[in-house]
């Protein structure tokens, strides 16, 4: 029996495809994607996931996806000593 598979993990060149970039530029711009949370190839088959690459994307414009961003940790030192009043009933 025959079937395709569609690869979830892809070469450089077919992620660069996806970013709509030919591998000539993707190498160039990779440094500066990396930086900006592109995921990076498995250290083992170099390979790029796809869905990862595509969930980045859709994080740049969260909104237009109804995704909500992570929320971020709060200083202990700020919210410490209220929440501890508030546990010791005051």
């Amino acid at each position: 029996m025959r079937f395709r598979v569609e690869p979830g993990d892809v070469p450089a060149e077919v992620a660069a495809r996806r970013l709509g970039l030919s591998l000539a530029q993707f190498t160039e711009v990779l440094p500066r994607l990396l930086g900006r949370g592109v995921p990076p190839p498995d250290p083992d088959t170099g390979n790029y996931d796809l869905e990862a690459i595509d969930a980045w994307r859709r994080l740049r414009n969260p909104r237009l996806f109804n995704l909500t961003t992570m929320p971020l940790a709060h200083d202990a030192r700020a919210v410490g000593p209220e929440r501890l009043a508030r546990m010791r009933g005051g």
